[in-house]
């Protein structure tokens, strides 16, 4: 009798675990066995025969995406109601081209029913733009009203509003041309290259404009953030100009270039850098401080915003204040020892040691150190791009945790190689600092001073042993260099 009650008991579960599999099932998966009078039309013809998305139909004919949604691919449509299409304004219809823009941002290839595993589904439409389908009843902030309605190529869903296809950040830049100070300068860069490798970017975008000109074309969208990349989500901070100009004429005594017109230049862009953050922050989440990728400390005082201005990727705010401190603006260069761009002279690899070890406390580092190679004054090469022009103090961490005796070591800042692979035209060279034995601490070595920006002269740091050829006296060691600017 056990055993019949058991065989039944299996029965009534399996049949239960069937119904629960068959109800979370994707419908699309099951439209074929469906009797559904739609499967004998495709999109095209469903979404113009019926009456409640009739005028959406009219668009989709004198667009030709019906021919589209006619073919054999499967499609996904979120059809606005006659009376969401009355209220779309008429300037989003105003031509063909604007038409098409409109319709595509309805469209989307392969199927999106309204059972999903995941909460919220980014869909790519037709139009390019990224738009969120959350819980399978909410389409960019439209309901949905009427959901799953099967064709024989797809599937569409009845909406409330019109999904009217937003700008991205750099198109709403590119439509504030002339009208903010801002946004003009960064569309002049263009043309300008902040960096020489721009230059490069551009000319690649240029022969191959399908794929690099909206990342490489602008030195802004290649230095910064591809504002123009749909896939992403970005918060960015559009300054007025008074705004604008008070936080350039803050930089510009840091950023001295040849001329008054480039140094502006520079102070621009060292300044709008700072002011976009790759994700995208709701005002009510806005924290009151945001770090720049470059490092900076960037305060956030929500009564400066003028307006908030939702964007197909991502968030837009008007700015009539910006004031971002220079002791935070100014940021701290490091230079890790581990990490140098090249030696000075021979193969002394088999006495160059990669560290990784811990400080008194406990703490990991990474360190590099040269010993006994017999060469005076080897020396390590480091890299400092993009020095203010003002007066750097400079700090190191130097570990001598191998030898018992103290040896010496020097900083040469700038500079560049002569023929003979020498070091000529230094900016300064720091007096040798004695490095003695298990000491931990941050060291002060000394300061310089930098009075013009972006010179490749300013740019190599040279890191000199003793002008000694004997084992234990000409070590290297280094944990880091740190050069902080000093607020003038």
């Amino acid at each position: 009798m056990k055993i019949s009650i058991n065989k039944y008991s299996k029965a009534i579960l399996a049949s239960l675990s069937l119904l629960a599999v068959v109800s979370c099932s994707d419908p699309w998966d099951d439209h074929t066995k469906s009797s559904d009078e739609n499967l004998k039309q495709n999109l095209a013809e469903r979404l113009t025969s019926i009456s409640e998305t009739s005028e959406f139909g009219k668009l989709l004919t004198e667009t030709g995406f019906d021919k589209v949604l006619a073919n054999s691919k499967t499609y996904t449509v979120w059809a606005p109601t006659n009376e969401a299409m009355a209220a779309v304004p008429a300037n989003e219809l105003g031509s063909l081209e604007s038409k098409k823009r409109f319709v595509s941002n309805h469209l989307a290839l392969t199927a999106f029913g309204s059972v999903s595993t995941q909460d919220t589904v980014t869909v790519q439409m037709l139009s390019s733009k990224y738009l969120e389908f959350i819980n399978g009843s909410v389409m960019d902030g439209a309901s949905v009203v009427t959901a799953d309605q099967y064709t024989s190529n797809g599937i569409y869903h009845i909406v409330n509003n019109a999904l009217v296809p937003r700008l991205n950040i750099w198109e709403y830049i590119k439509s504030m041309n002339g009208s903010n100070a801002m946004s003009t300068y960064l569309l002049s860069l263009d043309e300008f290259n902040i960096y020489q490798s721009d230059s490069i970017a551009k000319a690649t975008a240029e022969e191959n404009p399908g794929i690099y000109s909206d990342s490489l074309s602008n030195s802004y969208l290649k230095n910064v953030y591809n504002l123009n990349n749909e896939r992403n989500k970005y918060t960015f901070f559009l300054l007025e100009d008074d705004a604008f100009n008070t936080e350039v004429g803050k930089l510009e005594p840091y950023l001295i270039k040849s001329n008054a017109d480039s140094t502006t230049t520079y102070a621009s862009y060292f300044n709008t850098r700072d002011f976009a953050f790759h994700k995208s922050v709701a005002k009510e989440n806005l924290p009151d401080t945001l770090v720049s990728r470059f490092g900076v400390k960037v305060p956030i005082d929500k009564d400066n915003i003028v307006e908030e201005v939702p964007l197909s990727n991502g968030v837009l705010y008007v700015m009539g204040s910006m004031d971002v401190p220079l002791e935070t603006r100014l940021v701290t260069t490091l230079i890790e020892g581990e990490k140098p761009h090249g030696f000075s002279q021979g193969d002394k690899r088999a006495n160059t040691y990669y560290r990784e070890k811990e400080d008194l406390d406990g703490v990991m580092f990474k360190d590099i150190m040269v010993q006994n190679h017999g060469v005076p004054l080897f020396s390590i090469y480091y890299g400092a791009s993009n020095l203010y022009s003002t007066t750097y103090k400079v700090y190191w961490r130097a570990i001598n945790d191998i030898q018992s005796n103290t040896f010496q070591q020097r900083l040469r800042i700038g500079g560049g190689f002569n023929e003979m692979g020498e070091v000529v035209n230094e900016i300064a060279t720091l007096a040798y600092t004695d490095v003695a034995p298990n000491v931990y601490d941050e060291i002060y070595i000394g300061e310089f001073y930098i009075d013009q920006l972006g010179s490749r002269n300013n740019e190599l740091i040279s890191l000199i042993a003793a002008n000694s050829g004997s084992n234990g006296v000409n070590t290297l060691t280094l944990d880091y260099i740190k050069l902080v600017p000093v607020i003038k």
